[in-house]
């Protein structure tokens, strides 16, 4: 009985380990991050995999939720500009850090501030499962030492930084 014990307490605490949760930056000033985040790099979702002009923009709703709307092209500069409209609720005692998004309703997924500098011009986004990732600037582009000190902090994150996908920007609206 105790060895059987033992074993079952491995295996929770390696998949504690494989999945913990990602901590949240401590606090977030929500007026100040909305506006526009072009997407620098990413581990994308499937709808976004090909994205070029990658903006994601953040209004506070006076319902207290932040209606967002992604656009991007599909493949190319010149493809068709593209628009997704999630609804994000911050998550009560997160400090507006965490976020559901919801893009079809009932479901919210997660969405956690994990990184964002003092001046709110860079912000990485992220989740618990490690799948999803992304590093928003108010720029289209970061100089190349931020951009290397950003991935890096994606990797103490956990991620598989060689899943990274750079966005190409090319600053136009």
């Amino acid at each position: 009985m105790t060895r059987l014990l033992a074993v079952l307490a491995v295996g929770v605490l390696s998949a504690c380990a494989t999945n913990p949760s990602i901590p949240p930056v401590a606090e977030v000033d929500l007026p100040r991050y909305m506006g526009d985040w072009y997407v620098i790099a990413h581990i994308p979702s499937f709808r976004e995999r090909d994205a070029y002009d990658a903006v994601e923009s953040y209004r506070l709703g006076e319902d207290g939720r932040i209606r967002t709307t992604f656009r991007f092209r599909k493949g190319a500069f010149d493809a068709p500009l593209e628009t997704m409209e999630p609804v994000g609720t911050v998550v009560p005692g997160t400090n507006n850090a965490v976020w559901g998004m919801q893009f079809v309703w009932p479901i919210k997924a997660e969405f956690v501030i994990v990184d964002l500098d003092r001046r709110y011009s860079r912000t990485i986004v992220g989740r618990s499962k490690r799948d999803y990732v992304w590093l928003m600037a108010r720029t289209p582009q970061l100089p190349g030492s931020e951009l290397d000190a950003a991935i890096a902090r994606i990797r103490e994150l956990g991620y598989d930084t060689s899943k990274l996908r750079m966005v190409p920007q090319s600053g136009a609206r």
